[in-house]
């Protein structure tokens, strides 16, 4: 029987101004991707990106990961099969729906830059925001640990691990602790604590630019990240996207979704490999790899050709 494909679309954390070069590989992509570097509302924080020293900020990371992954899938999709689902993982999740056919490519990269627009917004005023990486944390010890610091979790990644956001004032009291209590503890590159209450201010009004937004339903499922269903149509879309700045990510769950869809395979379309290492380690039976991990277009194709045959 032949295997099944996953694509995998990652969050913030891995960008590098070398991201979009594989993608140039093809000449369409290539020009593709000269035209959003040229475009007055897209360009500025791809040239950013691979220019400047603020590719980790919120308002050019969004962007500019939506653009790489979604170009690194123009310069692949003709010579793949139809993905059995797509999965993204935070603004990933905006990714998968370019990947599913449901946004125009070009329109999902301006819809990052309005969800980071909205969700930097929620820091105007107010105390800054962090997000640290938690694992290996004692049973029954996590939740009384974020209430100490005013933390919530935002992603579940695994049976004892997750990614919390809350004030940046006590990340770094809560990675010790995490330490202290026999734990593992890193802080994020990340200065908005997306998937935690404390983005509530940014939920209706992306709600309302999803309104506004030219739609299809998808060709294939993509994995909701607050409930790990498949979505199929653009209206429950437009109700989770939203929700899911503010609400946690399941990527656990959506995890297993995988290997209850029957998928044998996994791409993650990069920057970076997290994704497919967290897939792979959950579940071994899949075989999983990054597009960071090749050096051409034809070394990704024969490997999926032969995991796929």
């Amino acid at each position: 029987m032949a295997g099944r494909l996953a694509i995998l679309c990652p969050g913030q954390g891995a960008q590098h101004a070398g991201m979009f070069e594989l993608a140039r590989l093809d000449p369409g992509t290539s020009r593709l991707l000269d035209d959003w570097f040229g475009d007055p509302v897209i360009g500025p924080p791809l040239r950013a990106s691979v220019e400047g020293e603020e590719r980790f900020a919120n308002r050019i990371a969004q962007p500019s990961i939506v653009a790489a992954s979604l170009a690194t899938w123009t310069a692949l999709r003709a010579s793949l099969p139809e993905p059995a689902l797509v999965a993204g993982y935070s603004i990933g999740e905006v990714t998968a729906y370019g990947v599913a056919g449901a946004l125009d490519a070009g329109d999902a990269v301006k819809l990052a830059i309005e969800r980071a627009r909205l969700m930097d917004a929620c820091l105007e005023g107010g105390p800054a925001q962090a997000m640290v990486a938690l694992s290996g944390m004692p049973d029954g010890s996590v939740d009384a640990l974020l209430a100490r610091f005013g933390f919530h979790a935002a992603i579940v990644t695994g049976d004892d691990a997750l990614v919390a956001g809350g004030p940046a004032a006590q990340g770094e009291a809560l990675a010790e602790a995490a330490l202290a209590a026999g734990g593992r503890s890193t802080l994020l590159p990340v200065a908005v604590a997306s998937h935690t209450p404390l983005l509530q201010g940014a939920v209706a009004a992306f709600a309302a630019v999803l309104e506004g937004q030219r739609w299809s339903n998808p060709a294939f499922p993509v994995l909701s990240g607050i409930s790990a269903e498949p979505v199929h149509d653009a209206k429950q879309a437009m109700r989770d996207l939203p929700r899911q700045i503010a609400e946690p990510i399941l990527w656990r769950e959506c995890m297993d979704a995988c290997v209850e869809a029957g998928v044998t395979v996994a791409l993650e379309l990069g920057p970076g490999a997290a994704l497919a290492r967290m897939l792979q380690s959950r579940h071994p039976g899949i075989a999983c790899r990054s597009v960071s991990e090749f050096r051409s277009l034809d070394g990704i194709h024969s490997w999926l050709g032969r995991q796929l045959d």
